[in-house]
């Protein structure tokens, strides 16, 4: 018997709407239309066209539509089984609702309300659910064939509109034809045996294929970061179907209820993972469907809400875009409340004063306790990074104007903080080596009252006279000093950092080349936390003990950032010998998640086989490294004009002077 998929809808949430805003007023034909799905939410029968909301999982999450291409869509499917050499065709029908190819001309609109500040939302659906559906037919063969029969435009409130089904605008026509070495046919292989589908369509990739691994834990899951590199992987190959999907699916676990010791975090947090579940269905012996099952961090060691997966989201759909040339999705309404829902969580006002994102432990790639709570460098370089996506992506009206506008601001701010706080180099240690401290000042030189006892001892003789890098966390009275490689790398994809810093960071790694790379590239930071201070700050925590896993193991999938950094600043020669290098283990070593050691000679003590991501990083720097004109679609240039502006209007005060303008030599490009 195959699986029956189905849409579940969560109309019987208290939290949950259209696009997961919080009870939007919708108009009367919406109204009218949701009070009849209502009515019918206790309908599971796999023929109905739109079934009800049903625990299958959490009794306390409350279930939001999981549709293919469109919102509001449903999906019913009959089965029949195979009896001895017999068996039946099988015929399934898609009901869409409400389908446009033009979403800003034909189905909806976003308003916003604003009260002097950037708020959300009122979102009006013109024409709601009024519509005669579209409806697919599509019946598969005992061969394994397709046919399709559909109707290629849709009917709302009278109106033809034209609807693409499938289509892959932009998407390349020829893929590279270059004879794949054995280690790359390899790598494609077990990336394509990794991959998982959903009601018969693929939706991303497994974290980790070990089949010797007996208690997977949630590498049996679908995590947001670990699929950006597959998923790249897939773009470059002309493959943007399983992105597609993936999106699509991400999107609307967003607008899940979540709760936590009765307690919800904000609406737009996207799921650090989610799984595809079996259940069998009510009632109907022998059928079963399938469910898709998100982990927000309720599931997650130590209850750790994943910042960082809205921001992998948000740059994931901008290289969709951009690879594919297929817009029309971005600029979908439901996309735009997306990402809207998103930067509503970031954006918000809170008591913090730097423009730096706050968050927990654990809150990103490293999810485990390793001291980087309060504003840890990744971070803030995927959030400044989708900020600069989301500025491109958003649609500018009248509804979306004041959050560009605070978008400009707080990209102006985040760049001039970081470039003028985080940075050291040789010069910089020097400064900090004669702060005075205790100063009660607007022209304070040490904001921050950094102890130059701080300054760790290795950091001393370690810095190179050339070179440096961006801090790993700035705090009140605490500097992190180590190096954390994700964050620098993507410092410099993103344009966080000056021209000269990008340079000076590449030119770091070169010197330092035994420290970041030696056997295995890369450190995932460096150094390693070691003796008191590892059990202080991780507190003893086995997995993490000095130079494994987060606490200076070595990362093979930071390859492809690393690749992608290099080709920017025209150092592709450093990118490859980073890949000839991990050439020569990552096969023969079965693909490991991550290496120990100083060197990075062992393969990790707890590290997982097959890792999806290290096979799909190796894959996309190969591809890039090949291509280095596709990794000008992953990049951002300098933003000229954040650099002159200024919002904090203290020239016009004359109390006190800016501090961007004060040291904007420090911050040129």
């Amino acid at each position: 018997m195959r699986p029956c998929c189905r849409i579940l809808m969560g109309y019987g949430s208290r939290s949950s709407s259209v696009f997961g805003s919080p009870q939007p007023k919708l108009n009367d034909i919406v109204t009218h239309n949701l009070s009849k799905l209502q009515s019918r939410r206790q309908k599971r029968s796999c023929n109905s066209q739109i079934v009800g909301y049903i625990g299958v999982i959490d009794p306390n999450r409350r279930v939001f539509s999981v549709s293919d291409s469109n919102w509001g869509q449903t999906r019913v499917c009959k089965t029949t089984s195979r009896v001895g050499n017999t068996s039946s065709s099988r015929r399934g029908i898609l009901v869409i609702p409400n389908v446009a190819s033009d979403i800003r001309n034909h189905s909806t609109s976003v308003e916003t309300q604003v009260n002097g500040k950037t708020s959300f939302e009122s979102i009006y659906i013109q024409g709601g659910l009024n519509v005669k559906p579209l409806v697919i037919e599509k019946i598969e063969t005992d061969h394994g064939d397709v046919v399709r029969e559909e109707e290629s435009r849709v009917e709302v409130n009278g109106s033809n509109v034209n609807v693409n089904i499938g289509n892959s605008k932009g998407l390349n026509d020829t893929k590279d034809e270059r004879e794949l070495s054995d280690i790359e046919k390899e790598a494609w292989s077990l990336l394509r045996d990794s991959v998982v589908s959903y009601c018969g369509n693929p939706v991303g990739t497994l974290a980790a294929t070990d089949p010797a691994d007996k208690t997977p834990l949630n590498y049996d899951q679908v995590f947001i970061r670990d699929f950006v590199p597959s998923a790249l992987a897939f773009l470059l190959n002309g493959e943007a179907d399983i992105v597609k999907n993936f999106l699509l699916h991400t999107l609307q676990l967003q607008s899940w209820e979540k709760t936590v010791d009765c307690h919800s975090p904000g609406q737009g947090l996207m799921p650090a993972s989610f799984k595809v579940k079996t259940v069998p269905l009510d009632g109907m012996n022998g059928a079963f469907e399938e469910v898709l099952d998100p982990d927000f961090g309720e599931s997650a060691i130590g209850r750790v809400a994943p910042v960082d997966s809205g921001l992998w989201w948000i740059i994931l759909l901008r290289a969709y875009g951009k690879i594919t040339r297929d817009y029309a999705l971005q600029e979908r309404v439901d996309f735009q409340t997306g990402i809207r829902l998103v930067l509503n969580l970031c954006l918000k006002n809170g008591f913090d004063m730097f423009p730096t994102l706050l968050v927990t432990d654990g809150s990103c790639m490293i999810d485990r306790r390793m001291g980087i709570h309060g504003h840890p460098l990744e971070i803030q370089a995927l959030f400044y990074s989708a900020l600069r996506c989301s500025r491109e992506m958003l649609i500018v009206n009248d509804g979306t104007k004041d959050l560009v506008a605070a978008i400009n601001n707080r990209l102006s701010a985040l760049s001039f903080h970081m470039r003028e706080y985080y940075w050291v180099d040789m010069k910089k240690i020097n400064e900090i080596y004669r702060y005075k401290t205790e100063e009660y000042s607007t022209d304070a030189v040490n904001k921050f009252n950094i102890y130059p006892d701080q300054i760790p001892s290795w950091l001393v003789d370690w810095i190179p006279e050339e070179g440096g890098y961006l801090i790993g966390n700035l705090q009140p009275a605490h500097m992190d000093f180590r190096f954390f490689t994700l964050g620098n790398l993507w410092s410099i994809v993103s344009s966080l950092g000056t021209h000269k810093q990008n340079e000076g960071i590449l030119n770091l790694i070169e010197a330092k080349w035994d420290d970041f790379v030696a056997q295995m590239p890369l450190k995932i930071c460096y150094p390693a936390l070691e003796y008191e201070e590892w059990r202080i700050i991780t507190g003893g925590d086995p997995k993490n003990t000095p130079w494994s896993y987060h606490n200076g193991g070595s990362w093979p999938t930071l390859l492809w950032q690393f690749t992608l950094a290099c080709i920017k600043m025209g150092r592709t020669e450093l990118a490859q010998k980073a890949v000839d290098l991990a050439e020569k283990r990552l096969s023969a070593d079965q693909w490991p998640e991550y290496y120990d050691t100083k060197s990075g000679r062992f393969i990790g003590k707890q590290s997982r086989l097959f890792q999806t991501w290290t096979i799909a990083g190796y894959l996309t720097s190969k591809m890039l490294l090949e291509n280095p004109e596709k990794a000008s679609l992953l990049l951002w240039e300098e933003d000229y004009e954040l650099l002159e502006t200024c919002v904090c209007a203290l020239t016009k005060t004359g109390r006190k002077k800016c501090s961007r303008l004060a040291a904007k030599s420090q911050i040129a490009v």
